[in-house]
């Protein structure tokens, strides 16, 4: 009987690359750091964005309930750790961290884990370039119109008139921000239209 007969093949295509510098960065801990572990819990809420993160990368659009089919011939304990296994992934749980990351504000995580990679990979970060965008939308969008001062949660991006880039005054837009510092995104932010008038 030939012994390849019990060989298991399992995919790391580019992912494995990818996880490597996920772990060289730290963004399991850094994400662990900000929302914190359960110890009763499999899957630690580092583990469950680094996961997204190789999902994301796999370029795979999928609905959130089938997310653990994507590691079903993947080498899913080589790439996010011992014992770990595609069904240990549920879209409650994925969910659940989810809406943590919104509280926290993704503004705030992304920098954290920018400044790490800046460290770690000696970026140079004299010059910055900053670039926004407009992004026009139809549609009504009463919701975003109202601020609750006693809301504790994160306000969503602005839909509101405002200086147009598009020429199309008659439409509502949200604004996007970006930096950058030699081959790094620093930060990415969504404003509401008006700040564009505090930029120039």
């Amino acid at each position: 009987m030939s012994q390849l007969a019990n060989v298991e093949v399992q995919n790391l295509n580019h992912l494995g690359i990818i996880a490597g510098i996920i772990d060289e960065i730290g963004i399991v801990e850094i994400i662990n750091e900000q929302l914190g572990i359960k110890p009763q819990e499999k899957l630690s809420n580092g583990i469950i964005v680094k996961s997204i993160i190789l999902n994301a990368m796999g370029f795979v659009s999928r609905p959130l309930y089938l997310f653990p089919q994507f590691f079903n011939d993947k080498a899913t304990e080589h790439l996010l750790g011992e014992g770990i296994v595609p069904e240990y992934f549920n879209d409650d749980k994925i969910g659940r961290v989810m809406d943590k990351l919104y509280k926290i504000g993704l503004s705030n995580i992304f920098l954290s884990i920018a400044l790490v990679a800046f460290k770690k990979y000696r970026i140079d970060n004299k010059y910055s370039h900053l670039d926004s965008t407009s992004i026009s939308l139809q549609g009504d969008y009463d919701i975003c119109q109202t601020v609750m001062p006693e809301n504790l949660e994160p306000i969503p991006s602005k839909i509101v008139h405002g200086y147009s880039k598009d020429k199309r005054p008659d439409l509502k837009q949200f604004l996007i921000n970006l930096i950058a510092s030699g081959a790094l995104k620093d930060s990415f932010q969504s404003w509401r239209s008006p700040s564009i008038f505090r930029m120039r």
